[in-house]
């Protein structure tokens, strides 16, 4: 018997759900953060809230221990969106905002409406960590118009990005991107070059090798052999991300099985992930539920990708990296990009698997480590091992 809603016609049901998220974000919402304001805030509270994963973020995890470290409290809080349904994840909200009302710092690394919705206390701080390096590939206010983004009236509506004190970037050299995607020509001060806090553990070389360890431990297979990671984003709209399924497994087996072992880590938004051909289990490991993409990139000796942000972290380890982007000149129609694809990308971009194939067997003399150093340097440059520090001291205004 099909479900009740699915009898009722499409624009009908996209007018209910438009009018319940106008109820939620202008009633709802608002009026449950003035009741919980009653109470007085916590100075040593701070919130962190996950918009969708179960678990705090890497940018978390290192923020919460040092704040932690200087006595404060740390309360996580997850939404669950587009794990939960449309009611649980409203409720969820509202007991998000009840605990916003206590605390006097939020920390954030995702768009977040719910905050976005209130009239925050004067006295409350909230840092946007992002939970991206650098700008590749537009996001919010940049997509508006755009096939993946919603129209510009609608995000200025519901805006995703206001009450925001302090919002962390890579390099200074990508801050307008930032200023632009999050609608913050007004305030545009808060855009700050502290660098990004998960960076850090890349300059920590007992966490690299632990990393390093955690590979071979869930895939032993790695040991002597070099690692050649395929780490794409996905593709679509979030709720229903695909991945990519383009790359010729069985080829790179047969070229590259003897020298590499290839592990594959998709988007953790994409639930249907493409299976390991019959034939090549013993040279490609899709590795998305055992290892986080920190430990995936510092275990490898090349990192192929094709819009996906990690390549800025990835150029903090100098090594080479190569862009499989069969599929760019519609994903630019359909998303587009802060930067020229072309001119930015350190490294070859390749459309065919033999193409790929070809420069990695003749990567000696063809990979440019200073293409990589450059990269570094203009997107990366203020990621030093300490972000987290002055992330911290920003936001406590030592």
């Amino acid at each position: 018997m099909p479900r009740i809603t699915k009898l009722i016609p499409k624009p009908v049901r996209e007018g209910i759900r438009a009018a319940v998220r106008d109820v939620i974000f202008f009633g709802v919402l608002p009026v449950t953060y003035r009741v919980a304001r009653l109470r007085h805030v916590d100075q040593g509270r701070a919130l962190f809230v996950e918009e969708t994963k179960t678990t705090p973020s890497d940018n978390f995890t290192l923020m919460m221990r040092e704040l932690t470290a200087r006595g404060l409290t740390c309360d996580f809080y997850t939404l669950r969106h587009y794990r939960v349904g449309t009611i649980p994840y409203y409720g969820r909200c509202m007991a998000m905002v009840w605990r916003a009302a206590r605390a006097r710092y939020i920390f954030l690394c995702e768009a977040s409406a719910p905050i976005s919705c209130l009239r925050l206390r004067p006295q409350t701080k909230v840092a946007q960590l992002w939970h991206a390096c650098g700008a590749f590939k537009k996001f919010g206010m940049s997509t508006a118009e755009k096939l993946f983004g919603d129209s510009r009236a609608e995000k200025q509506r519901h805006p995703y990005y206001e009450n925001l004190s302090l919002v962390t970037v890579s390099s200074p050299e990508v801050a307008w991107a930032y200023v632009e995607a999050m609608d913050l020509k007004k305030t545009p001060e808060v855009v700050q070059a502290t660098g990004v806090s998960r960076t850090d553990v890349y300059f920590d070389e007992a966490y690299l090798a632990a990393q390093r360890q955690a590979v071979l431990d869930a895939v032993p297979a790695a040991a002597g052999k070099k690692v050649l990671l395929y780490a794409p984003t996905f593709r679509g709209r979030i709720a229903e991300a695909m991945a990519p399924d383009t790359l010729d497994l069985r080829l790179l087996q047969e070229r590259l099985g003897d020298e590499y072992v290839l592990l594959i880590k998709h988007h953790p938004f994409v639930k249907q992930r493409p299976a390991i051909p019959q034939g090549c289990e013993g040279f490609a490991f899709d590795v998305t539920d055992q290892l986080g993409i920190d430990a995936a990139m510092v275990a490898a000796d090349v990192c192929v990708s094709d819009y996906s942000s990690l390549v800025f972290e990835y150029s903090l380890l100098d090594r080479p990296m190569a862009f499989f982007a069969y599929d760019r000149a519609d994903y630019d129609d359909w998303r587009g990009f802060y930067y020229d694809y072309d001119e930015m990308t350190p490294g070859p971009i390749f459309s065919t698997t033999e193409e790929l194939v070809d420069w990695v067997e003749h990567l000696d003399e063809r990979f440019d480590a200073s293409e990589v150093a450059a990269f570094r340097e203009r997107f990366m440059s203020a990621c030093d091992g300490h972000a987290t520090e002055r992330i911290v001291a920003a936001m406590l205004g030592e």
